[in-house]
């Protein structure tokens, strides 16, 4: 999952990108209104953690054009102001959420993971390939009933490989999904990734390079 946290208060949005990526996310940090902005243009984003109150432009109008764009990003609004009709006010805005600080982290990890299923087409919560499963909300990935210990970046690709249902996904995909901005689009990073993950999964190989466009894992061909 991709979340862009636009935040001016400096070490809030630094504790929430560190506590979001603990949990397996890709994240973003934009410390103004302008930045967040051009940002959530350039990258599509999953989910946007958006400040109300931001200089350079206000969360208001950002949350506004991200609505009109028609984009598929869903909006977290975050506030000072808890009453009712601030509440209302964001939400008639286009945000999907809001919540009021101070908040517990874990409420808003919940809410961030909550609008970032809604963010994409639905996927089952369990993927299955042949004896290869991943559990998407447990992270927990295994074959044949053995466990597989993956980084988050592995189980990050290994993820977005099965959600393809067979589709080729390229290497630009997978940088933009998995990992963040600061990720040099001319790493070998994906295709080290990749050689590892086949290492870890085993044999029969399940990950195959398609020359010039990516990688895919076939689903199996059911015989008739």
């Amino acid at each position: 999952m991709r979340v862009l946290v636009v935040e001016d208060e400096r070490n809030l949005a630094d504790a929430i990108a560190r506590g979001l990526r603990r949990k397996g996310m890709a994240v973003d940090v934009a410390y103004d209104g302008l930045q967040g902005h051009e940002m959530a243009y350039v990258t599509r984003y999953d989910v946007v953690v958006l400040d109300r109150d931001l200089p350079g432009m206000h969360g208001d109008e950002i949350c506004a054009e991200l609505v009109a764009s028609g984009a598929l990003t869903r909006v977290l609004m975050l506030t000072a102001s808890s009453t009712v009709a601030d509440r209302v006010e964001g939400l008639e805005l286009g945000a999907d959420d809001y919540l009021a600080k101070p908040f517990a982290f874990e409420e808003l990890v919940a809410r961030v993971q909550a609008l970032g299923r809604r963010a994409t087409p639905a996927a089952p919560p369990v993927l299955i390939v042949g004896n290869l499963v991943l559990d998407q909300t447990r992270r927990v990935v295994t074959r044949g009933g053995a466990p597989i210990d993956l980084t988050n970046k592995e189980f990050g690709v290994l993820e977005e490989l099965l959600k393809a249902r067979g589709g080729v996904v390229s290497t630009e995909e997978l940088l933009e999904r998995v990992w963040d901005a600061n990720t040099d689009p001319f790493t070998t990073t994906v295709r080290v990734t990749i050689n590892t993950l086949r290492k870890k999964i085993g044999d029969p190989p399940l990950i195959e390079t398609v020359v010039g466009a990516g990688y895919r894992v076939p689903e199996p061909v059911v015989a008739s």
